[in-house]
C-alpha cells in the first residue's frame, strides 16, 4: 500500500436523479459528452490524471493543486459558455470540490481522507461553482487570478474535524480578494437546525468523552504547498554569519551556493534553487513551515563563523515531517579545509537519504572547483553580488571579482563560466552601455568554451552556449547544449528553464511545458525576471490565460522592463482582452514610445516563423504601430533607389532623432559608413536594395542588415530638415551634405 500527497477535484452533475428521470438516456449522452470534450482535454492540459467516472461525477489527481483549481476554473467557464447556447432542459451542471491531503494508493485507484474531504467539499459548492479547503486556499491563494469566499469552518459528513471552505468567486472584479461570506439556509433547514440544536444541547454532556469520536489532525503531509516529490527532497537554507562581521557574509552564502550546486548534480535527489530559499529567509520560523512553503521533506540548516584562519561551521539535516534530527556535526577546522567540510557535508546527507549516485555523479561531486582559497573567496563575492543583475554597475562589480578569481587561478572553470553568464546577459539586454553587442557575444562564447575546456559537465557553460546557439539558427547543437546542461545538473532550475525556452520555439511545446513546470518547482519562489521568462515559455506555447498570471505579478519589481509589457500586451490582445491590450501597450509606449512592429521582426527574425508572425499578429492587435513613434510615410514622399544612391554617395547627414538626440552620419563611396551622436560612435556598412537602405552595425545585437526607408520631409516637423528616415531602430530628421 502507498500513501502520498495529491490534489483531488472531484465533480458532481447537480440534480443528476431528477433530469434522469426527465430523461434518461439523453442525459447520460450529456455527461459523457461532457466528459469527453470537457473535462479531459481539459485535465490533461492541466497534467492531471483522470482516475475513474463515479456515476454522475469524475475523480481526478493532480500533482499540483494550482493545476487543480486551474482545470477547475476552465471547465466552469467552458461550461457556462456552452450552458448560454442550450435549452435549459439540456444544460448540465456541476459541482466542482477540491483538497489538497494524503492519500492511499491501490493500483490506479486512490482513496484516504484526501478522496473523502474533496467529495465532502463539492457539496459546498453552488451550481457551476467550485470549493476548495482550507489546505488548498492555503497554497493558491496568491497564485491564480480568481477570488474567495470564506465559507468557515464546516462540519462535514463522515469527517472528524472541521474543514475551512472557501468557495471560488469567478468574477474578474473578485481576483485576489477573500472576503467572509455567511450561508444563509432555507427556511425549513433553519427550523430543523434549531431542533438538532436543542437535542444537541441536551446529550452534549454524555456525548463529549464517547471513544469512537477521536479529534483527528490533519496528516504532516497536508501542509505542503506542494506534493512531495517521489525522490528525497531537500531545502539548503541560507547558512547563518555568526561571526559578528558582515565581511564574512558572502563565505556562509557562498557556502549555501555550493552545497546547493552540489547537490543539484545529484540525480537520485530534489533540490529546491538557491532563489526560493533565501526569498523566505526570515519570513517563516519553524523548520515545518519552511518545508511546507517548499514543498521538501528534509531541511538543511547552519551557522559559519570564521575568526583568522579558522571556521567553525555548524550543520543540521531535519526530516520536517518528523521534526527529528537525522544527521548533525560541528565542524572546527582551518579555512583552507573548506571543500573537505563541503565534501563531508554533502556525503552525509546522501548517505542519511540512502541515495546512490552513479559513477559520474561521484566523479563531479570529488571535483574540487580550485586550488586557491584566494581565488574561490572572489568568486564567491561575484556569485553574491550578480546573481540577480540589477544595473551596469552590478555587472561591473561581478565582472571583476570573477576576473580577479581567473588572475589567481586560470584553470577555474566556474569563474570562466560565470564570466560567460554575465557576457551573455549583457549581449542580450546591456550593450548599449557596458559592450558592444559583438564584443559581448564573442566574450561570451570565449568564456564558455574555456569553462568547457577546463570542465566539459559545466552546466552553466552549457546554458550559455545553449543560447548562443539558438540565436545564431543552430537548433540541433542548441537543444544538445541545454539537454547537456540538464543532464549535469537535474536539480538547476535556471538550466530546465533555458531547455524549456528552446524547445518551445524549436517546436516541441509540450515537452517545454514540462520542463518549465519542473523549474517552477524547482524555484517555488522564484526572482520576477524567472518568473516572466516562465511567462514567455507559456505564452509562446500557446497558453495565454498561464502567461498573463505569471507576467502580470512582475510588473511590480519590472515597471520599466519592456520584455514584460510587450509579452503581456501580446497575450491579452491573443486572448481577445482588447481593453487590458490597449492598455498595457499604451504603457509600453508611455515607457518605450519607439516600440514598433518592424523592430520586433528583426530583434526575433531567429525565431521559426510561425511563432515569429503569431507574436506580430497579437502586438499589431494590441496597437502597436508598424514603424517607430506609429510613423507613416506616404509612398509618393519615398525614395527610389537613384535617388537613395544618390544621397549616400560621398555624403554627410546631419539631422536630429525624434527623441531629440543630434547626430552626424558619414557614408563614402566604397560602402561604409560611421554614425556619431553624443553617446554613440559606430561603424558599419551601408547598401542600397531598390527603395530600402541597409545598414549593418557592429554595436547591433544581431550581425545582420537593418533596412529602412528615406522619404522626403513633409511632415511639418523639422521643416529645416527635408528628409525622414525610418528604420526598426529609429526615426531621424536630416539634411545631407557632401
Amino acid at each position: 500500500m502507498e500513501r502520498r500527497l495529491a490534489a483531488i477535484l472531484i465533480a458532481d452533475v447537480v440534480g443528476y436523479s431528477r433530469l434522469s428521470q426527465i430523461d434518461e438516456e439523453g442525459t447520460r449522452a450529456r455527461f459523457q459528452a461532457d466528459q469527453n470534450d470537457v473535462f479531459e482535454p481539459t485535465i490533461e492540459r492541466h497534467h492531471g490524471r483522470l482516475v475513474k467516472t463515479m456515476g454522475d461525477g469524475l475523480l481526478v489527481e493532480f500533482q499540483s493543486v494550482v493545476d487543480a483549481l486551474r482545470c477547475a476554473v476552465e471547465v466552469q467557464q467552458l461550461k457556462a459558455t456552452q450552458s448560454a447556447a442550450a435549452l435549459p432542459e439540456h444544460r448540465l451542471e456541476f459541482r466542482i470540490g477540491i483538497n489538497l491531503g494524503d492519500i492511499i494508493v491501490e493500483g490506479e485507484d486512490i482513496q484516504g481522507d484526501g478522496v473523502n474531504i474533496a467529495d465532502r467539499i463539492q457539496a459546498q459548492a453552488e451550481p457551476g461553482g467550485i470549493a476548495i479547503s482550507g489546505t488548498t486556499y492555503d497554497q493558491v491563494k496568491s497564485k491564480i487570478p480568481v477570488g474567495f469566499a470564506s465559507l468557515g469552518e464546516q462540519r462535514l459528513k463522515s469527517i472528524a474535524e472541521p474543514i475551512r471552505v472557501y468557495r471560488i468567486l469567478l468574477d474578474p472584479t473578485a481576483a485576489g480578494k477573500t472576503v467572509k461570506t455567511r450561508r444563509r439556509l432555507p427556511r425549513r433547514r433553519l427550523v430543523a437546525g434549531i431542533a438538532a440544536a436543542v437535542v444537541l444541547a441536551l446529550v452534549g454532556a454524555a456525548l463529549w468523552w464517547q471513544p469512537w469520536m477521536p479529534a483527528k489532525p490533519p496528516g504532516p503531509g497536508e501542509r505542503f504547498a506542494y506534493p512531495l516529490p517521489d525522490r528525497p527532497s531537500v531545502a539548503v537554507l541560507p547558512f547563518i554569519n555568526v561571526s559578528g562581521d558582515t565581511e564574512h557574509d558572502h563565505l556562509a552564502a557562498g557556502l549555501t551556493d555550493d552545497l546547493i550546486t552540489e547537490l543539484s548534480k545529484v540525480s537520485g535527489l530534489f533540490v529546491i534553487a538557491r532563489h526560493s530559499v533565501f526569498a523566505i529567509q526570515g519570513s517563516v520560523g519553524k523548520i515545518q513551515d519552511v518545508a511546507a512553503e517548499l514543498g521538501v521533506k528534509y531541511v538543511l540548516e547552519g551557522t559559519l563563523q570564521r575568526a583568522g584562519p579558522r571556521l567553525r561551521i555548524n550543520v543540521k539535516l531535519i526530516d520536517a515531517v518528523t521534526g527529528l534530527s537525522l544527521w548533525a556535526e560541528r565542524y572546527d577546522r582551518q579555512y583552507a579545509d573548506l571543500f573537505a567540510v563541503q565534501d563531508d557535508v554533502i556525503g552525509k546527507i546522501i548517505s542519511a537519504l540512502s541515495v546512490k549516485l552513479s559513477a559520474r555523479e561521484r566523479d563531479q561531486l570529488a571535483r574540487i572547483p580550485t586550488e586557491n582559497l584566494e581565488a574561490y573567496d572572489f568568486y564567491m563575492r561575484a556569485e553574491q553580488e550578480g546573481f540577480i543583475l540589477r544595473d551596469v554597475d552590478t555587472y561591473r562589480r561581478t565582472l571583476s571579482f570573477y576576473q580577479k578569481a581567473i588572475d589567481l587561478d586560470p584553470g577555474f572553470a566556474n569563474a570562466h563560466a560565470g564570466i560567460a553568464r554575465v557576457a551573455v546577459d549583457v549581449w542580450r539586454n546591456d550593450y548599449n552601455y557596458l559592450w558592444s553587442a559583438a564584443v559581448a557575444r564573442k566574450i561570451a562564447y570565449d568564456a564558455a568554451g574555456q569553462a568547457l575546456k577546463l570542465d566539459p559537465n559545466n552546466a552553466r557553460a552549457h546554458t550559455v552556449l545553449a543560447l548562443l546557439q539558438w540565436v545564431d539558427g543552430r537548433e540541433t547543437e542548441a537543444k544538445n547544449s541545454a539537454n547537456m546542461a540538464v543532464a549535469m545538473e537535474p536539480n538547476d532550475a535556471e538550466a530546465a528553464a533555458n531547455l524549456a525556452l528552446i524547445l518551445v520555439h524549436t517546436g516541441s511545446s509540450g515537452q517545454a511545458i514540462t520542463e518549465m513546470e519542473k523549474a517552477l518547482r524547482l524555484d517555488p519562489s522564484p526572482a520576477s525576471s524567472f518568473q516572466l521568462l516562465a511567462g514567455i515559455v507559456f505564452y509562446t506555447a500557446g497558453d495565454d490565460q498561464r502567461a498573463i498570471s505569471l507576467i502580470e505579478p512582475t510588473l511590480d519589481s519590472l515597471p520599466k522592463v519592456e520584455p514584460a509589457r510587450e509579452y503581456l500586451a501580446a497575450a491579452y490582445a491573443d486572448q481577445g482582452n482588447e481593453t487590458k491590450a490597449a492598455a498595457e501597450t499604451a504603457k509600453l509606449l508611455e515607457l518605450f514610445p519607439e516600440s514598433n512592429l518592424t523592430y520586433y521582426g528583426y530583434l526575433y527574425d531567429y525565431w521559426r516563423d510561425g511563432d515569429l508572425q503569431r507574436h506580430l499578429a497579437a502586438l499589431r492587435k494590441a496597437g502597436i504601430p508598424e514603424w517607430p513613434f506609429g510613423f507613416t510615410g506616404s509612398q509618393a514622399d519615398r525614395l527610389g533607389e537613384a535617388d537613395l544612391r544618390n544621397l549616400i554617395d560621398g555624403k554627410s547627414w546631419t539631422g536630429k532623432h525624434k527623441n531629440g538626440t543630434d547626430f552626424t552620419q558619414y557614408f563614402d563611396r566604397a560602402g561604409n559608413t560611421a554614425y556619431r551622436s553624443a553617446n554613440t560612435n559606430i561603424t558599419g556598412v551601408v547598401e542600397v536594395r531598390g527603395d530600402s537602405l541597409c545598414e549593418k552595425f557592429d554595436g547591433y545585437f544581431l550581425d545582420r542588415m537593418v533596412c529602412g526607408y528615406v522619404y522626403r520631409n513633409t511632415s511639418g516637423e523639422q521643416r529645416d530638415r527635408p528628409y525622414v528616415h525610418v528604420t526598426p531602430r529609429a526615426l531621424t530628421f536630416f539634411s545631407p551634405t557632401p
